[in-house]
């Protein structure tokens, strides 16, 4: 059994040897694909504007050699079923924070399938004729049902990826909360459609177990604790190709989330994909839509 210990020393070497190996440079910034950070939020980070908080994020990411970030939502948590005004506000709040850094800073548009019309509008607004590469959708209601077909299809049409939160509470989930089991069912009815499993269903030995049949289904690793053997059984069941990085920053750190992935003993080239190839990949039909390098 690895020790905290053990799994700290080889999270650091794991980054020193990425360092090396022209994966970060020594100045802290990234070469090649570099670092990329899926799952970046604007509340938890200090500073009272949003350009301020990416801001303060940046200098974080630059320290740790991270090319690029991807933010979710607005500049507060907001309840689980968002109204269309502000739902609005909340991608006019990122849109706003990001503008200066953009490209090198992304933005999913936050969606809630329980508002389906207002929904599809803000996703033709912030991704057909907007600068956002993503739909997030949180827990309005779970992604399973087929309300979530309209936005999803749409989604597909505009070659971005679909983000869907999950979680396995012991207790049982909230009414509007999806699991990974959830985010399979959306799966077989959307084989076109790119979906991302966040959180790895917070029970991630579950999680990733859940979704091993559904090719077009990709698993975050961000936002739980960073435990010894999460990211070799991934790519055990999984394969290197299905598996991306993120943070769930502000609620997580950078550090603590990348060290998932540079302290686990799966190959250099294993590593390099789930820091930044996957989703440089997933991204890149949108990104070129654009005119923006991948």
């Amino acid at each position: 059994m690895t020790t905290r210990r053990e799994f700290i020393a080889g999270a650091a070497a794991g980054l020193a040897g990425l360092t090396s190996c022209g994966g970060i440079s020594p100045g802290g910034v990234a070469e090649d694909v570099g670092i990329w950070n899926l799952h970046c939020h604007l509340y938890g980070l200090p500073g009272k504007s949003g350009r301020e908080r990416v801001a303060s994020a940046l200098a974080f990411a630059d320290r740790l050699g991270i090319r690029r970030l991807i933010f979710f939502m607005g500049m507060e948590v907001g309840v689980p079923s968002p109204s269309p005004e502000d739902l609005r506000r909340y991608n006019d709040e990122c849109i706003e924070a990001i503008a200066p850094w953009h490209p090198r800073v992304l933005g999913f548009v936050y969606l809630d399938p329980s508002r389906v019309d207002s929904s599809l509008k803000e996703l033709d607004r912030c991704v057909r004729d907007g600068p956002m590469v993503g739909v997030k959708l949180w827990v309005s209601r779970p992604c399973s049902e087929t309300a979530l077909d309209p936005i999803v299809r749409r989604a597909a049409e505009l070659k971005v990826p679909v983000y869907q939160h999950t979680w396995l509470k012991a207790g049982g989930n909230p009414p509007g909360e999806s699991t990974p089991f959830d985010v399979m069912e959306l799966a077989a009815r959307h084989p076109r459609a790119t979906l991302i499993c966040g959180h790895a269903g917070g029970d991630w030995e579950l999680g990733i177990r859940a979704i091993r049949t559904a090719e077009n289904v990709i698993l975050e690793l961000a936002g739980f604790d960073p435990t010894a053997g999460v990211v070799e059984m991934a790519v055990r069941e999984l394969g290197p190709a299905r598996i991306v990085a993120g943070s769930d920053t502000g609620g997580r750190s950078f550090a603590s989330q990348i060290a998932k992935v540079v302290g686990a003993h799966v190959p250099e080239s294993t590593k390099r994909l789930i820091l930044g190839g996957n989703l440089r990949r997933l991204l890149k039909p949108a990104l070129e839509a654009r005119g923006i390098p991948a």
